[in-house]
């Protein structure tokens, strides 16, 4: 038996998600004593495979190279998949992906045309067959014990340290691509370009909420403070709800989930829907001039301010 990781690419590079997914793939490993193999598909990806060979823990790379899988659409990827898993039956007991816009779109088709439950977005592994996964927007912790042949189980990134990059020799070995299925096709693809970290793996995040008014303030008080920690920079759900900033720089149970060495707060209430996506920061710092402010009770550093005078005068500091 084996584990099988699906790996998420761009531009020719492997996403930090896919070595947080090693890195639980290896956990199971210790109690079944099963090998990793990380599927590939894309195409002209052969630099993508070579890369994924040398992750520490993988012993082989599945590379599925194919047109058809170039625009990483979620219906091809996951025909390839199970084609993969039909042809090998028997062989691979889990299918693990990163818990990311990427993942989240091909584990259900997945686990669904397996007739298997999807485990999802769990945060420890108990045993090869038990996982822990958050409820409740956090709230609550359940251990979820599955008895399907094939368990597919999508993995919180923020959970599990990534995987070394260098340090493994796997082989890589190519594979066939299902053929198109010609039910999708993708019409347009816009990029945000920015000079700052990726908010999911940035070890400094700067957040702000409703409390900062505007879009013009938002980019006034914030983007000197990010710019001088080098830090990715987020927003609560209400700031992206009042047109502050694009819907990707959200943090929340509907957002992105984040785990900074450092994540500050900058007029963030803290509702449990924000909290849910960013309590688990190594440091939490809050600013906001509400000392009820729910976030205060899970901040390591609050301070109760104007944060148009004490953002600025912070980042003057710095």
């Amino acid at each position: 038996m084996t584990i099988l990781v699906i790996t998420e690419h761009a531009g020719g590079a492997i996403k930090t998600s896919t070595l947080n997914a090693v890195t639980a793939a290896a956990v199971i490993a210790t109690f079944t004593g099963q090998p990793i193999h990380l599927l590939v598909a894309g195409y002209k990806a052969q630099g993508v495979a070579d890369a994924a060979s040398r992750i520490a823990g993988v012993s082989r790379v599945l590379l599925a190279d194919a047109p058809q899988l170039e625009a990483g659409l979620a219906e091809n990827l996951d025909a390839t998949a199970l084609a993969l898993l039909r042809r090998k039956s028997g062989i691979y007991s889990h299918v693990l992906v990163a818990a990311t816009a990427y993942g989240k779109n091909i584990a259900p088709r997945l686990a669904a045309r397996l007739d298997v439950a999807q485990i999802s977005d769990i945060i420890a592994i108990v045993g090869a067959d038990t996982f822990d996964r958050p409820i409740y927007a956090g709230n609550a912790i359940a251990t979820v014990q599955s008895c399907d042949p094939v368990k597919v189980v999508t993995v919180r990134t923020t959970a599990f340290d990534p995987a070394a990059e260098e340090g493994g020799s796997a082989t890589v070995e190519r594979i066939e691509a299902a053929p198109d299925t010609g039910i999708s096709r993708l019409v347009s693809r816009e990029l945000t370009k920015q000079d700052r970290p990726e908010l999911t793996s940035a070890a400094i995040v700067v957040s702000g909420g409703r409390g900062l008014g505007s879009a013009e303030n938002y980019a006034k008080v914030l983007t000197p403070l990010a710019d001088k920690l080098n830090a990715a920079l987020g927003a609560s759900r209400a700031a992206v709800d009042a047109g502050f900033v694009p819907n990707d720089y959200q943090v929340g149970q509907t957002g992105k989930i984040v785990a900074p060495q450092l994540y500050v707060a900058v007029g963030i209430s803290g509702a449990i829907q924000h909290l849910a996506g960013m309590k688990d920061a190594k440091v939490i710092v809050a600013i906001n001039k509400d000392p009820e402010a729910p976030i205060f009770g899970i901040a390591d550093y609050a301070l109760e301010a104007d944060l148009f005078v004490a953002v600025p005068e912070m980042t003057a500091a710095l």
